[in-house]
């Protein structure tokens, strides 16, 4: 054995150690300060706690709560904190697994009997007995057989077949011990549980055993957890305004779509005034694809099983797939992506480089096997419809037609409202290519390409291993809500997989026949779940351009009706979408019905303004009315329209 190891640290010092050392007596050994703080460690790429020790040369990095990556620890070792807690109140319960998230943990359980939300408090009590306790997470090691043995006289049927299934018989398992807890885990975990200073239980909610609705139903324990009581509280202050944008509570109070259970969970109806949002966001896309030199396409909703073979789809993303349907001449699935569609209109004829970029855009609906306990309203559904394009150019064009979708994709928040977002490169991890195709050279290649679009527009990025597409790297666009949350929409994938599947051609300048490069490209990444994003983010208070019913005038009394259906007459000419309430009501009734309905502006008229030509004017969420002639009025709107401004003045 060597009599001693290197140790590199992120500035390029170095520092010789026995074999053996852990990370955190080196943290010690540079500061008391530092191993106080000390998290987890990061030795050559991955993550593994500060306890275990070092045999060979290493790059090391000491993560604290600075560090993104500490949070995600810091959050399962949370999960194991909600599991051993369970484990003294319900002995019986049954442990399944518990990752973090990005906003918390959860834990699932198997227990005849249902939590209850005094459960919960229950649980959080032994909870802050445990972190008072400050009990070490320790890593232990156990033969394959003797770790099953253990987990079968438990009856923990779900940790047996994490075991079976991510372990090899000759193999050794590791396990985690939080006092009298264990967890068969591959970890790594902060140091004890009194590093964990600010939790909460969320919720209860169900969860079939590894998704399948025919195996039991477990209950799932949602909790989050921060490092600090600071953050904890601004997390539950952003909970409790989200509960108030709830697009589910919000498209039925406003009436713009629903889930019918005689029609099944997952697919969306859209009523007349979400057709009419939806309407808008189709218009304002097919006039970018015209803008921006896309061709308009439209493809089946069902295609032979043979497509979906020769795609890939077939062998990497069966599981989310509808079943095959038999049909006289050959087997067929519903469609899960456009892009197999699009390449066989590109392939329908051979292509010159002359051709070249081919850019072929699609509204298109499709179909995935989304099990039932992730289908969220209309953020997770299993019919919906991309904005889906694909571009077909050759190796030399590929950098400038990534940056064109970059470009195009911030136009959409642009007009959308939107003024934050977060940019991530996703890639492969060269040690797992049993989920990756493509050879080193080409992901390296395609990943480079993409890291310089970044650069060159100065766009701020974060680069994550293992996220890429199965066929190639993929740059994700998450863009930050009214209230602070992230949301994955927009996103610009380079694939060298399909061209090659598919046999794709085009005729080169120098006449031989080349393989053109892909690009997918999605930007609302669907109508549903960008509908669902923009009422969240405008809580129903869409901008003027987007709302459903853009104006509605009330004549005071039944005289005054003539002159309100000249107005409204006068604003249709004029493109608004405009209602007359003619009920015989009282006006103060409609005008708060119209309110709680979110209308931007109400156009209230009596004698006086009919006298004037005139219109009193209330404005959403504004105190007090303003007194204009209608021509100042429309002249007004259509600018609003006109602008896309999400402002009302």
């Amino acid at each position: 054995m060597a009599a001693s190891i290197q140790i590199k640290f992120p500035d390029g010092s170095t520092k010789d150690v026995a074999p053996g050392t852990t990370a955190l007596e080196i943290a010690k050994s540079i500061s008391p300060r530092l191993a106080d703080a000390a998290l987890v460690a990061r030795t050559n790429g991955d993550l593994v706690d500060l306890a275990r020790p070092l045999e060979e040369d290493a790059n090391l990095r000491i993560l604290t709560d600075k560090d993104p990556e500490a949070l995600t620890v810091y959050r399962h070792s949370s999960a194991h904190l909600l599991a051993a807690a369970v484990l003294e109140l319900f002995p019986e319960t049954k442990l399944g697994h518990g990752p973090a998230t990005e906003t918390g943990f959860f834990y699932d359980f198997y227990r005849p009997a249902p939590f209850t939300p005094e459960d919960l408090e229950k649980i959080e009590k032994k909870m802050q007995e445990l972190v008072d306790r400050n009990i070490p997470y320790v890593r232990e090691f156990l033969p394959r057989a003797e770790g099953l043995a253990q987990f079968k006289k438990e009856g923990d049927f779900m940790k047996c077949h994490f075991i079976e299934q991510f372990t090899k018989p000759d193999e050794k398992i590791s396990i985690y011990r939080t006092g009298t807890f264990t967890d068969f885990c591959r970890g790594p975990h902060i140091p004890s549980t009194g590093k964990i200073k600010a939790f909460k239980l969320m919720n209860i909610a169900g969860a079939y055993w590894l998704g399948d609705e025919k195996n039991p139903q477990l209950q799932r324990i949602y909790g989050t957890s921060f490092f600090s009581k600071n953050d904890l509280q601004a997390y539950l202050r952003q909970q409790e305004e989200a509960k108030k944008r709830d697009h589910r509570v919000l498209g039925q109070q406003l009436d713009l779509f629903s889930i019918q259970d005689l029609a099944g969970p997952g697919l969306i109806f859209w009523h007349p005034k979400g057709g009419i949002i939806r309407k808008a966001m189709e218009d304002w896309m097919y006039a970018q694809y015209i803008k921006r030199g896309y061709s308009l396409v439209y493809t089946p909703h069902v295609m032979r099983k043979q497509l979906w073979q020769t795609s890939g789809h077939e062998g990497y993303y069966a599981n989310n797939m509808f079943d095959v349907m038999e049909l006289d001449d050959a087997e067929y699935r519903l469609k899960p992506m456009n892009c197999p569609g699009h390449i066989l209109i590109y392939k329908d004829s051979l292509k010159s480089y002359r051709d070249l970029p081919v850019r072929l855009g699609e509204l298109g609906t499709v179909y995935r096997y989304e099990r039932s306990g992730v289908m969220h309203g209309l953020l997770r559904v299993r019919g919906f419809t991309q904005d889906d394009a694909h571009i077909f150019c050759t190796p030399e064009q590929i950098e400038g037609e990534i940056e064109a979708c970059l470009d195009f994709a911030l136009d959409v928040l642009k007009d959308f409202g939107f003024e934050q977002f977060q940019t991530e490169l996703s890639t492969w991890n060269p040690e797992d290519r049993r989920n990756f195709v493509g050879s080193e050279e080409q992901w390296t290649r395609a990943t480079q390409s993409l890291e310089r679009v970044l650069v060159r527009r100065n766009v701020e990025f974060k680069t994550i291993l293992g996220e890429g597409a199965f066929y190639g790297p993929k740059i994700d666009i998450k863009l930050v809500d009214a209230i602070g949350r992230l949301w994955q929409l927009s996103t610009i994938q380079f694939d060298f997989n399909l061209p090659q599947r598919f046999q794709l051609e085009y005729v080169a300048e120098d006449g031989t026949r080349k393989q053109p490069l892909m690009v997918h490209r999605a930007l609302y990444g669907s109508i549903e779940r960008f509908f669902g994003v923009l009422i969240e983010h405008y809580a129903g208070a869409f901008p003027v351009w987007l709302s459903p019913v853009q104006t509605t005038v009330i004549p005071i009394a039944e005289r005054h009706v003539a002159y309100a259906n000249e107005i409204g007459k006068q604003l249709k000419a004029a493109g608004v979408r405009v209602e007359v309430d003619a009920r015989n009501e009282k006006m103060n009734a409609k005008i708060r019905e119209h309110a709680l309905a979110k209308v931007p502006f109400l156009l209230v008229v009596g004698d006086k303004e009919a006298e004037s030509g005139k219109v009193n004017v209330r404005t959403r969420g504004k105190e007090g009315t303003e007194d204009m002639t209608s021509e100042q009025f429309r002249e007004k709107i259509e600018q609003l329209i006109g602008s896309r401004s999400s402002r009302l003045s």
